[in-house]
């Protein structure tokens, strides 16, 4: 179809142009024999407001033309003498695709809650919220691989099928093509080498351990793809179902690593205030989580870098202000980086060198043999955003680590092996694609983020 959207139409407004839009009715009124409609196309925030005067010969198909409705109209561009937009469309023909029963449509020119409209997700990226925070969600997308792409690095598209378990919690979602009601069985066990793959298989919780030996050749590469936790959670942090971006880097260490995470976190900050700043005002306004100009001085504001043992010595001059206790060898919670980021130091922090105990097997040990060359990004408001490490390349300690954590080497050998042929220090991280969304958008739920959320007891779209 010959048509201009409307993001095209607004930013360069030609008047007296014939124009076609195509769009959804957003709503209609009827005024001293003129009628409006308010039309959304959903490439832009803003709606067109189309004029159809009671003698022209689109004003009968006003009929189908209820709230809900998808259209195509065709007329002129104008300046318009209302308030609220610069320029409007008079119509001389229209045509209705489909109409929207205003009875049982359930999107009616009123507020909704945030719970109602998670009922109907396949309707709601039509309202502002959604399709503000989905704009979003693509504008990020996009400047994520024009991050690394000019910066040289190799998108690699990680498995979603994997044998291994990269973080060890064990929280997978299993795989398989058995026959539930009569697997088959050796030694009283189900006997998974008869399944499709010959051995178990599940979701994938990272693409990171591939992106490794992907980096061992290609050097410094990134994936961006799905991941999956089937972890109990109805938290309005956590998902079973979200994409992952995970940078790894050959011939880095710890201080490359951070140095990578925090350009990569500024840009994406200036990028998004910079060209969704339409759907970032409205988000602010209606909600107001979030501040553009706080989205903007994160792109500027240098961040704050403070050991973990530095961490836990600030917090416990705050003691007694805490839910969860401060101690050296336990992990820190959300309200720790929160005060860390909010209030000490008024802005983003990286700790660095996390007790051993606490973080994954494959974090490089340092020298004192307490503590691993990790990291965790803190940013105001939540905390925690992304985590990552220079990875252990020496192979007599990384099977030692593996030993003392009850992992076995035998689904990961290949991984071991990356460590006897031509080894070398590397490093990465990973971000929560929606976690990051949810940040930027202010949004309270990160079911609200992402189209079709997928939680305990949610699979319905």
């Amino acid at each position: 179809m010959n048509r201009l959207k409307i993001r095209e139409i607004l930013s360069r407004p030609s008047q007296g142009m014939p124009v076609d839009v195509c769009g959804w009715v957003r709503s209609r009124r009827e005024s001293k024999g003129i009628a409006f409609i308010a039309l959304s196309d959903g490439s832009c925030q803003d709606t067109l407001q189309l004029v159809i005067p009671e003698g022209s010969a689109a004003f009968p198909r006003l009929r189908g033309c209820n709230t809900g409705a998808a259209v195509r109209a065709s007329g002129y561009l104008r300046e318009s003498p209302g308030k609220g937009q610069s320029f409007e469309m008079e119509v001389s023909a229209m045509e209705v695709f489909g109409d929207a029963d205003p009875v049982t449509y359930p999107l009616q020119k009123k507020g909704h809650t945030l719970e109602f409209l998670r009922e109907i997700g396949h309707l709601r990226p039509r309202t502002n919220t959604y399709g503000a925070v989905f704009r979003i969600r693509n504008l990020l997308a996009r400047a994520v691989h024009e991050f690394f792409q000019g910066r040289g690095f190799v998108w690699v598209h990680t498995p979603i099928i994997t044998a291994s378990d990269c973080e060890g919690a064990g929280d997978l979602f299993s795989v398989t093509t058995l026959d539930h009601e009569n697997p088959p069985r050796h030694e009283g066990r189900i006997d998974f080498s008869k399944d499709f793959f010959g051995a178990r298989s599940y979701l994938t919780v990272s693409g990171q351990l591939e992106a490794e030996f992907l980096s061992m050749a290609l050097g410094d590469v990134y994936t961006f793809g799905p991941t999956f936790r089937a972890e109990n959670s109805n938290t309005s942090r956590h998902l079973a179902e979200f994409w992952m971006i995970e940078p790894e880097m050959a011939f880095a260490d710890l201080q490359d690593d951070m140095a990578l995470a925090e350009d990569f976190f500024r840009f994406l900050c200036r990028t998004v205030a910079e060209q969704g700043e339409h759907e970032l005002a409205f988000l602010e306004k209606q909600y107001k989580t979030i501040s553009i100009a706080g989205i903007r001085g994160l792109g500027d504001k240098p961040f704050v870098r403070i050991t973990y043992t530095d961490a836990v010595r600030e917090l416990g001059k705050a003691a007694g202000k805490f839910e969860f206790p401060v101690e050296w060898g336990l992990d820190l919670q959300s309200e720790h980086e929160r005060y860390l980021t909010d209030t000490v130091f008024c802005g983003p922090v990286i700790v660095t060198d996390y007790p051993r105990d606490i973080k994954a097997f494959y974090m490089r040990l340092n020298e004192d043999g307490r503590t691993v060359a990790a990291m965790d990004v803190l940013v105001p408001r939540i905390g925690e955003i992304m985590g990552g490490s220079q990875r252990e390349e020496r192979l007599e300690v990384l099977e030692s680590r593996m030993r003392a954590a009850a992992i076995s080497g035998g689904s990961l050998e290949w991984y071991v092996d990356l460590r006897r042929f031509g080894s070398a220090p590397h490093a990465g991280f990973g971000l929560g694609f929606e976690r990051l969304v949810q940040y930027i958008t202010g949004m309270p739920n990160i079911r609200d983020v992402i189209p079709c959320p997928r939680a305990p007891l949610s699979i319905r779209f």
